[in-house]
C-alpha cells in the first residue's frame, strides 16, 4: 500500500506551490509575534507620583516638598505611592513655615495618593495602567493581565488540536485568526480593566489555536525535506518578524487604544490568505473526501507546471489515515516505567524553566536601562540568529549537549548581570540579550528533542504534557518580572539560576541524535546516570514486556 508522500511525489519538493504555502503560512504567524507581547507597551507603567490638587492652598515651596523621597538604586527619588499628609502641609503653608528649616520633613505623617496620580508622558501618552490607575495597591493587576493571557493560551492548547481534527485545518486556522484579530479590536473599546482582561484571555485562546493550525497545515502539505525547514525556521523567524514590528508600531503610536487598533491591521490583511491556502489533502483523505483532495493536488500541479495523473488517490491503494488501527494508550503511559517516568518529569521541568526564561526576558525589556523601544527591538532581533543557530545545531550536533550549552550560556550571563557596575548599563543590556539568545535557541530546539525522546505510541501526549508545562511557565513569568520592583537584579538571579540548573539536568537525558525514532516504550533510550539491572531469569517474558525494566539505582559516579 502506498502512503501520501509517495502518491504526490510527482509534485516535487520546492515548486511554486510549495513556496507559496511556505511563505503564506509563515506570514500568518506574524500577528502572533506581537499580540501576546504587545502588553509590554499596552500595560507599560510610566514614572508616577501622587497628585497634589491645584485647589490645595499650598505655597510653591510646600508643593515642591509634598512628596517624600525614597532610596532606589542608591539614589533618592520621589515616592510613587505616598505623599505627606496634605492637611498638615496646608496648615504649615498658611503659617508661613519653611520646609526643612522650620519643619523636619522626616517627622511628618504620610498618606496614600488620595487624589490619584500624575504620570509622566515622556514614554507613553496613555496605557491601561495610566487609564485605570493600576499602580501602588493595584500594581498586581498588570502582571495578572499577562498571566491570564497565557491562561487563554493554555486553554487554546487543549482544544486547538481537537478542533482542527474535527473541522479541518484551514477552517480552524482562519476562524481562530479572526478570533484573535476580532477580540483584539474589541479590546480597543474596553471600559475597565476587567473587560480588557477577559478579552485578552480570548485573544490568547485564538493566538495559540491559529498557530497550531498553521503549523499542522504546513507540515501536512509540504514535503519531507521542506517540512523540517518550515517547522524550525519558517514559523519561528516570521514570529520574530512580528515581534520586531511591535516596538516600531509602539514608537510612533504612544496611545494604547490607537496602538492596539493598529496592531489588528496585519491580522485583517492575513484573512486574504483564505483564497490562496488550501485545506490539507491529508486531512481530507482521513475524512474520506478523496475528490476534494484530488482537486487541490491538481491545482498544485498546475501551479508547478506539472501534468498530474487523472486519478491521483485510489482508496484501494492509498493508506486510509482514518482506518489506521489506533493503539490504546493514555496519559498514564507516560509514567508506566521508571525510564519514561523520569523522561516525563525532566521534560516538564525543562519546558517550564525555558518558558519562564523566554517570556520573563521578553516582558522585562521596560526595566532595562536605555530606550524601551530599542531594547524591545533588540530582544526581537536576537531571536533570528538564535533560531538559525538552533537549526544548525539540530542538523549536526548532539541534542543534549546543544541544549545544555545554550542554557548554560543564557543562565550564566543572566547571573553575571548583577556584577556589572551601575554606570555600565549598556554592558548589562548586552548580557541580557545574550541570555535571551541562549534561552531562545534552547526553546527552538526543545520541540524537536522532546519529540525524539518519546516513542510513537505516546509522542503526541508526551509533547502535549511538556507543552502544557511550558504554558504554566509562561503564566508564572510576569511575576518574575514583578519581583524587579523590589530588587532589579532579583529576576535575573532567579531566571539565571533556574536556567543553569536545568542545563545540568539536561545532561542526564538520553541522546537522540542520529538514532531511529522509538516506536514503543520498550525502544526508548535510557536516561543517563542510571544503572538498569537486568530482569531476573525467573521473570516471565510477558511480565518483562509489560514492565520493560527493573527499578533503577542511581550510580555514585555518573558518566555521560
Amino acid at each position: 500500500m502506498l502512503d501520501y508522500d509517495e502518491v504526490v511525489a510527482f509534485l516535487g519538493e520546492w515548486g511554486p506551490f510549495q513556496r507559496l504555502i511556505f511563505f503564506l503560512l509563515s506570514a500568518s504567524i506574524i500577528p502572533n509575534g506581537f499580540n501576546g507581547l504587545s502588553v509590554v507597551f499596552l500595560a507599560g507603567t510610566p514614572e508616577h507620583r501622587c497628585r497634589v490638587p491645584d485647589a490645595a492652598n499650598l505655597s510653591s515651596a510646600w508643593r515642591n516638598h509634598s512628596i517624600p523621597l525614597r532610596l532606589q538604586d542608591d539614589r533618592e527619588v520621589p515616592h510613587s505611592c505616598r505623599r505627606y499628609r496634605l492637611a498638615l502641609l496646608v496648615n504649615f503653608s498658611e503659617l508661613g513655615l519653611v520646609p526643612g528649616r522650620d519643619v523636619d520633613l522626616a517627622q511628618l505623617e504620610q498618606e496614600s495618593c488620595l487624589d490619584g496620580w500624575e504620570f509622566s508622558q515622556d514614554v507613553y501618552h496613555s496605557t491601561i495602567v495610566t487609564e485605570w490607575n493600576l499602580v501602588c495597591e493595584d500594581d498586581w493587576k498588570a502582571p495578572l493581565t499577562i498571566s491570564l493571557f497565557f491562561v487563554g493560551v493554555l486553554l487554546g492548547s487543549f482544544i486547538s488540536g481537537q478542533l482542527s481534527d474535527r473541522f479541518g485545518r484551514k477552517n480552524v486556522l482562519f476562524v481562530t485568526m479572526g478570533m484573535q484579530t476580532g477580540f483584539s479590536f474589541l479590546q480597543v473599546f474596553s471600559v475597565n480593566f476587567e473587560m480588557f482582561t477577559v478579552l485578552f484571555v480570548l485573544v490568547g485562546m485564538g493566538q495559540i489555536s491559529n498557530y497550531v493550525a498553521a503549523f499542522v497545515l504546513g507540515t501536512e502539505i509540504l514535503g519531507k525535506s521542506v517540512r523540517i525547514l518550515f517547522s524550525t525556521l519558517g514559523v519561528c523567524i516570521f514570529y520574530a518578524v512580528g515581534y520586531m514590528l511591535l516596538p516600531l508600531f509602539a514608537y510612533f503610536i504612544r496611545d494604547w487604544r490607537l496602538l492596539l487598533l493598529a496592531l489588528t491591521v496585519p491580522g485583517v490583511l492575513c484573512m486574504v490568505f483564505w483564497w490562496f491556502i488550501p485545506e490539507s489533502p491529508r486531512w481530507l483523505i482521513s475524512q474520506g473526501r478523496f475528490k476534494e483532495a484530488e482537486v487541490i493536488i491538481h491545482k498544485a500541479a498546475k501551479i508547478n507546471g506539472i501534468v498530474a495523473p487523472t486519478i491521483i488517490f485510489n482508496p484501494s491503494e492509498l493508506q486510509d489515515l482514518s482506518s489506521k488501527k489506533k493503539q490504546s494508550h493514555n496519559i498514564l503511559d507516560l509514567l508506566r516505567t521508571r525510564n519514561i517516568q523520569m523522561v516525563t518529569v525532566m521534560s516538564i521541568i525543562l519546558w517550564m524553566t525555558i518558558s519562564v526564561g523566554y517570556f520573563g526576558l521578553s516582558l522585562d525589556t521596560p526595566n532595562l536601562h536605555g530606550d524601551i523601544f530599542l531594547n524591545c527591538f533588540l530582544s526581537a532581533v536576537v531571536e533570528v540568529p538564535a533560531y538559525v543557530v538552533a537549526w544548525v545545531l539540530l542538523q549536526y550536533l548532539p541534542r543534549r549537549y546543544s541544549m545544555a550549552t545554550a542554557l548554560f550560556l543564557g543562565g550564566s550571563v543572566l547571573l553575571f548581570v548583577q556584577l556589572v557596575p551601575a554606570d555600565l548599563f549598556y554592558l548589562a543590556t548586552v548580557l541580557v540579550m545574550v541570555g535571551k539568545f541562549g534561552v531562545t535557541a534552547a526553546f527552538s530546539m526543545v520541540y524537536v528533542y522532546t519529540a525524539e525522546l518519546y516513542p510513537t505510541v505516546v509522542r503526541n501526549m508526551g509533547v502535549g504534557v511538556s507543552s502544557t508545562a511550558s504554558r504554566l511557565g509562561s503564566i508564572l513569568s510576569p511575576y518574575f518580572v514583578y519581583l524587579g520592583a523590589y530588587d532589579r537584579f532579583l529576576p535575573y538571579i532567579l531566571m539565571g539560576s533556574l536556567t543553569i540548573l536545568t542545563a545540568i539536568l539536561t545532561l542526564f537525558l538520553p541522546e537522540s541524535f542520529g538514532t531511529p525514532l522509538p516506536d514503543t516504550i520498550d525502544q526508548m533510550l535510557r536516561v543517563k546516570g542510571i544503572k538498569y539491572r537486568p530482569a531476573p531469569s525467573h521473570t516471565s517474558p510477558t511480565r518483562v514486556s509489560r514492565e520493560d525494566e527493573e527499578s533503577p539505582t542511581i550510580l555514585k559516579s555518573t558518566t555521560f
